[in-house]
């Protein structure tokens, strides 16, 4: 019966994938099927890859990563070149694009965006604070900038928030000259500008859409979108009109330039007509649309591994003789299960270490990783300075004696005394499977767990509103720098900053406040190490693994390059029609 039911399922799927995608290929879409719903397209309130990827087809920031360059290098978009910076390294004065609009819309007079300006990002800096809009990403420039957080004080204490009221530590000098002055030193400073957190918006449309902001986005991107709805499965941009000249980039790293992504340098961006989301939390249906080619691209999904690669992990000649490519791409993140310290019973040290210790994160590695994923030794990745390969956590060991040795001393033997757990997470096929393993390791040591799976929005406000015991989570980097994984337990960061679990270890507060203003050098390694070590004794987080990310694309897409830092680069990408009209048919 189960088989049946199984086969009927998948033939609906089948039906569904042949039916709904009307197979024209006279305009060029670029069609992406991704793992979760996102909640809207605030900048300030991007605190997820999900929203933050969705939210830079349409804003923008003065800075944005060279689409073509490794190691990762930062170059001016919204700014006409990178800033001049004062010799103590405290003031950053730009000069803006001039002729920048933003996009058309009914809240500017007569439907017709106007000329972005430097007051538009004083504005939208100080909405990044305010404190009546709880922003997610706030802890990106908490203690920052001059009078910054002053401002955001004072404000706390009054019904309204005045943004006329001068900030020092960001101005408009002219129209289009802006000067940031920080209170110290902040070695990442330009990376935060790169995020959507600090991207710009316009006043106008802020005040007319008011509470219904998030649903009508109007930036400067190379996309627009009309409206959006919560809960849509779908959502399709379309090429902005009213984009400035910007052109394919030239140079390249000599790998991308011999895998030929320099066949479109010189060209107007962006390269496309529209771009079409689907929000698809299984992977079955990714599966099927992507072999269907109702997707362009997607990481293989687990069930599908050994079915597309063969022993030596190339892809299967099925595969190549279609023109299907693979890319291998290393992520620069962690997969992590966090407690919450506002729950009583996790201020016990030895039961975290038990709850750690009970975890086989070689065994979860093969079962949802395919064992390609690095397994995690502590909180840095590798790639970056602080990362320790010789460093052995000896809480993630897996070693369900000395588990349940832990266990009783931190006084539940046997799991006696101890309430059930529950353990949250996303709602995809993948991560509940997670959890139920999680659940079955934790019972061997006499723990009861019950997996509760939440839409990624849900998620995160359970987690933000404390509700939670252990989640399930994982954290993309934002920069290339531990800074960005390190301040994932500094004790100020606490939700709804990034700091989920609401661990507050004043010695750990004390050398990241240190090592925040310190340049790269070998003295802010150590302490980049030494604060590893210091999570790795206190367990606030049970470190999983770092993904390395299996991703396939049919040949018809052009120029996709995976990154970590996705913001704003499907203005590169390009469809070759031909190709298409001949390969989909095919399929």
């Amino acid at each position: 019966m189960k088989i049946l039911i199984q086969t009927l399922i998948m033939t609906y799927l089948l039906i569904i994938c042949s039916c709904t995608t009307e197979k024209t290929f006279s305009e060029k879409e670029i069609n992406i099927g991704i793992k979760a719903v996102i909640k809207g397209y605030d900048p300030i309130q991007a605190n997820d890859t999900y929203g933050s990827v969705e939210i830079s087809r349409i804003y923008e920031g003065l800075l944005e990563y060279h689409y073509l360059k490794r190691p990762f290098e930062l170059r001016a978009n919204l700014a006409e070149e990178m800033p001049k910076v004062s010799a103590d390294g405290l003031t950053y004065t730009f000069k803006l694009r001039k002729g920048v609009v933003f996009q058309d819309d009914k809240a500017f007079p007569n439907n017709k965006g106007r000329e972005l300006v430097a007051e538009d990002f004083v504005y939208s800096i100080k909405r990044l604070a305010d404190p009546k809009l709880m922003s997610k990403g706030w802890w990106l420039l908490d203690d920052k900038l001059v009078g910054l957080n002053e401002w955001r004080q004072k404000h706390s204490e009054l019904e309204t928030v005045d943004y006329d009221e001068v900030v020092k530590g960001i101005r408009a000098l002219d129209r289009y000259t802006l000067q940031f002055e920080l209170k110290r030193p902040f070695p990442q400073f330009l990376y935060a500008l790169a995020m959507p957190f600090c991207f710009v918006v316009a006043k106008e449309v802020v005040d007319f859409y008011g509470k219904d902001f998030q649903n009508h986005p109007i930036g400067t991107g190379a996309f627009k979108l009309s409206k959006f709805s919560a809960g849509a499965n779908k959502v399709v941009y379309y090429k902005n009109p009213t984009f400035r000249e910007m052109y394919y980039p030239k140079e390249a790293y000599s790998e991308f330039e011999r895998l030929g992504h320099l066949k479109d340098a010189g060209k107007r961006l962006p390269l496309v007509d529209k771009i079409s989301v689907s929000f698809m939390p299984t992977e079955q249906p990714r599966w099927l649309n992507f072999s269907k080619g109702n997707i362009d691209t997607l990481e293989i999904p687990k069930d599908n591994f050994n079915s597309v690669l063969n022993d030596q992990k190339e892809l299967k000649s099925e595969y190549t003789s279609k023109g299907v490519k693979l890319e291998v791409a290393p992520s620069l993140d962690l997969t992590y299960i966090g407690f919450n310290f506002d729950k009583e019973i996790f201020k016990n040290k030895k039961l975290r270490q038990a709850i750690a210790l009970a975890f086989d994160n070689k065994s979860h590695n093969k079962l949802f990783h395919n064992g390609v994923a690095q397994e995690a030794n502590g909180i840095i990745p590798p790639g970056v300075s602080g990362f320790d390969s010789n460093f052995i956590n000896k809480y993630l060991t897996f070693n369900i004696q000395k588990a349940k040795e832990l266990l009783a001393q931190a006084g539940f033997p046997g799991g006696k005394g101890l309430p059930e757990l529950t353990y949250d997470t996303s709602n995809s096929t993948t991560h509940r499977q997670q959890g139920e393993f999680f659940a079955k390791l934790l019972a061997q040591i006499g723990i009861k767990l019950r997996v509760f799976t939440n839409q990624f929005p849900v998620l995160q406000q359970k987690i933000n509103d404390r509700k939670v015991d252990l989640f399930g989570i994982a954290w993309s980097a934002d920069y290339p720098d531990a800074e960005n994984f390190l301040q994932l337990l500094y004790g100020p960061n606490k939700s709804p900053g990034t700091n989920d679990t609401g661990y507050n270890n004043p010695t750990y507060n004390e050398l990241y406040k240190k090592s925040a203003i310190m340049q790269n050098s070998p003295e802010r390694t150590q302490i980049y190490e030494k604060l590893n070590q210091i999570m790795a004794e206190d367990v606030p987080i049970i470190p999983n693994v770092h993904r390395q990310f299996y991703i396939i694309k049919h040949k018809w897409l052009k120029n996709y390059i995976h990154s970590d830092f996705e913001f704003g680069r499907a203005k590169y990408l390009n469809v070759d029609l031909k190709e298409k009209a001949e390969i989909v048919p095919t399929l």
